[in-house]
């Protein structure tokens, strides 16, 4: 057991599961620049003072996840004990923000590569930048999770022995999203791609929007955010993550779209 200073980068879109109920994936980097994961959580389940935000730096006592063997993975030892420390910001251009995630860090450019480093078990979560972001897609989805996974969830919740300091009583379930997003995009090789999006913002981008309009122009707002805002005004990196069935089955192409990096370009010199 160690206790680790982690600056939160990556928050999934929660899933739910028989056993655990409904978790996010968190990734982040270490003070040295190197990836950590931490799963499984049950964020909404967590109290406020451990409810941590993207680009926030915590605190935790965590130790290498023995389920999971993607060299990245740890779990976190008592969720109680998680510390919310100083939060980065985006002034100056995100200087501070391009500190950890570009200046520690190898930015992959080739598809190739990178599935190759995951098949040989080396890596699972990458920071990429695409040559060429070709489309951003929508397609519709299942809306709702399967009900053999809620009556799991619902006997569990009665058993009442899933997490320590549950606040049952006010929760629910997250909803499924009825879409799955994904970006189309090239690699320095010229190697074409479609890879879901899966990090929590493009849900709560697209349930707050849907609140406001129709699903189809909520639809069309979450693709203005990610095609016209992020691809075309923005310095765009995606944070890639192997899910942990296709990386040990060694999937043609494991990796998924786990969160995005959008700075804006630099505008100034010796931002470091």
């Amino acid at each position: 057991m160690a206790r680790e200073k982690v600056l939160i980068t990556v928050k999934t879109y929660p899933t739910i599961s028989e056993k655990y109920k409904e978790l996010a994936c968190t990734a982040g980097f270490r003070e040295d620049g190197s990836w950590i994961r931490l799963y499984p959580i049950p964020f909404r389940l967590l109290d406020e003072e451990q409810q941590y935000r993207k680009y926030q730096w915590i605190e935790a006592d965590v130790v290498r996840n023995t389920k999971d063997s993607r060299p990245e993975s740890h779990r976190i030892l008592g969720t109680s004990e998680i510390k919310l420390l100083e939060e980065v910001s985006t002034d100056r251009e995100w200087a501070d923000r391009r500190k950890f995630v570009l200046g520690n860090q190898k930015i992959y450019t080739n598809l190739r590569e990178i599935i190759d480093l995951a098949h040989e078990n080396r890596i699972s979560l990458v920071v990429f930048k695409p040559t060429e972001i070709l489309d951003f897609v929508a397609e519709a989805a299942e809306p709702v999770w399967p009900q053999n996974k809620i009556n799991g969830i619902l006997d569990s919740m009665k058993q009442g022995h899933l997490f320590e300091d549950q606040r049952l009583e006010d929760f629910r379930i997250m909803p499924k999203l009825p879409y799955k997003f994904s970006y189309r995009f090239k690699d320095d090789a010229g190697v074409e791609s479609k890879l879901m999006i899966e990090d929590w913002e493009i849900g709560q981008l697209y349930w707050n929007c849907e609140k406001r309009y129709s699903k189809d122009e909520a639809v069309r707002k979450v693709r203005q955010k990610y095609m016209d805002d992020f691809v075309k005004t923005k310095d765009l990196h995606l944070f890639l993550g192997t899910t942990y069935e296709w990386h040990v089955r060694k999937a043609r192409n494991p990796f998924v779209i786990i969160g995005t990096f959008h700075p804006p370009h630099i505008t100034q010199q010796n931002l470091f």
